[in-house]
């Protein structure tokens, strides 16, 4: 199953794609379609949130879908909100459940009851909502729910804009600020692979000591001066960086975006362990998200970027793996 609240775009397209793949031509994949108001807080935008039912029929049935299930607030909530609710924890509580409040657990109220009407084998979901990604792998794994979650990469415009409903709300102007958020991931993403590129050079200088110094000396004593500042530059380099750089790249950014016409306001940026979304520590090896949200004009929008820091850890989850 994929599930959505509709609008659908390419990104949902590609979900629904996705799942065909997996489940081959006689598979059976259900499109879910609900605006769930239990994840939208006071304020939010619950009343204008695009509602185009007929053109999402005809993307989700085009891109592979069996059936759509596109019930209302009556036959999901019968009776009105629902008193018993799924908790989100402590991770519902940072980053975009600290912006947030309450929108996690609704999300998973709505998640875990959808999962019990179709009873899917798979489930399908986009890698731009990666606290949400990491919430129901969450939950299915603690309440041994009898599926198998699947994360799909972010889809994004030509221009690097990560596809989502909201995007429709954005002027001309506020479109161009926009583009911060993904040019402010890509940096970070950029700096990383700089430093890693550093750090390779460094680990492949000769004489087996880790210190910088060292290397340079023994290559200082070969006559090698020219190699010995390179390589001294270069292990320099490579011992100041990690995620306090990668996160000032990105922070460079957005810093320039706010001074922009409009501006950009940012909620967060936050360079995460996709295990629970905690900050990670500048000595950090293995997976992390890379994640923003902002709003330009009265869109809010979310981005995310997943990296690897040094040789990655088993423990660590990718944003891609299934459960």
């Amino acid at each position: 199953m994929v599930m959505t609240m509709g609008a659908l775009h390419e990104g949902h397209a590609t979900l629904i794609r996705a799942a065909r793949a997996r489940v081959g031509e006689d598979g059976f994949v259900v499109v879910t379609v609900f605006v769930n108001p239990l994840q939208f807080g006071a304020g939010e935008d619950l009343d204008r949130y695009p509602r185009t039912l007929d053109a999402d029929l005809e993307l989700a049935l085009g891109a592979g879908a069996s059936v759509v299930f596109a019930p209302s607030v009556d036959e999901v909530y019968p009776g009105g909100e629902p008193q018993v609710r799924i908790t989100a924890g402590p991770m519902g509580e940072r980053l975009e459940g600290a912006s947030r409040p309450g929108h996690f657990d609704g999300m998973l109220t709505v998640v875990a009851k959808l999962l019990h009407l179709t009873a899917p084998d798979l489930a399908f979901f986009g890698q731009k909502d990666a606290q949400q990604l990491a919430l129901i792998r969450r939950m299915v794994r603690d309440l041994n729910f009898p599926v198998e979650v699947v994360g799909v990469e972010t889809v994004r415009e030509e221009d690097g804009l990560a596809l989502s409903s909201r995007n429709r709300y954005l002027s001309a102007g506020e479109r161009r600020t926009a583009l911060a958020l993904s040019r402010a991931l890509f940096a970070g993403r950029e700096r990383l692979a700089a430093q890693e590129a550093l750090r390779a050079r460094a680990d492949a200088l000769p004489n087996g000591r880790d210190r910088a110094e060292n290397r340079a000396e023994a290559l200082s004593r070969l006559g090698e001066a020219r190699a010995a500042a390179d390589a001294h530059a270069v292990a320099q380099a490579a011992e100041c960086a990690g995620p306090g750089a990668v996160r000032a790249a990105a922070r460079a950014v957005l810093d320039e975006a706010a001074k922009a016409a409009p501006p950009l306001t940012l909620d967060y940026l936050a360079l995460v362990d996709p295990a629970d979304f905690t900050e990670v520590a500048d000595d950090h090896a293995g997976q992390a998200v890379l994640a923003v949200a902002a709003r330009v004009g009265s869109t809010r929008l979310i981005d995310n970027v997943p990296l690897s820091f040094g040789p990655p850890s088993p423990e660590s989850p990718t944003l891609g793996a299934a459960t």
